[in-house]
């Protein structure tokens, strides 16, 4: 039976090269000369460190910019909340999502029950997969969770015939 599975994953080596190109950038521009910020990436967090908000503001759209370049979409980053640190300057982590958390993909499941496609839908950890009779119902099932319009990218991987 053809199936497919249906993940959200983020490739961390690119998300290195944006921190990286980040980093060459704070260096270079004019607006953070002297300022102590800084960008580091380390197993899927990404950790912020400016000297007041607007650079923290800053660097998270130059962040935002430079990762989807290679890829990354922003409905991938999750930013936690901003933290003081000493004096003026703020710290901020962004988590970068791997997976497909248990509420959403039992809103996907709910969502393709009732929408009476003739497939099965199965929670596999942090993916789900997708199984049916017909190819043409597995492409339904794609272009339905397309136009869901959910905030987190979703990947669509192992298509077997």
């Amino acid at each position: 039976m053809p199936s497919f599975d249906i993940v959200s994953e983020a490739e961390l080596p690119e998300a290195d090269n944006a921190i990286q190109s980040v980093t060459r950038e704070i260096a270079v521009r004019y607006d953070f000369k002297g300022s102590n910020s800084t960008v580091e990436h380390a197993d899927g967090v990404v950790s912020i460190a400016a000297d007041d908000e607007m650079k923290l503001r800053q660097v998270k759209e130059l962040i935002r910019g430079h990762m989807s370049k290679r890829g990354i979409e922003p409905g991938m980053l999750d930013e936690q909340k901003i933290e003081p640190a000493a004096g003026q300057s703020v710290r901020q982590k962004i988590l970068i999502k791997q997976g497909i958390d248990k509420e959403l993909a039992k809103k996907i499941v709910k969502a393709i029950k009732a929408e009476k496609l003739k497939v099965q839908a199965a929670i596999q950890g942090e993916e789900l997969r997708i199984t049916g009779k017909k190819r043409d119902d597995l492409q339904a099932v794609i272009a339905f969770v397309k136009g869901m319009g959910l905030e987190q990218p979703l990947q669509y991987k192992n298509f077997r015939d």
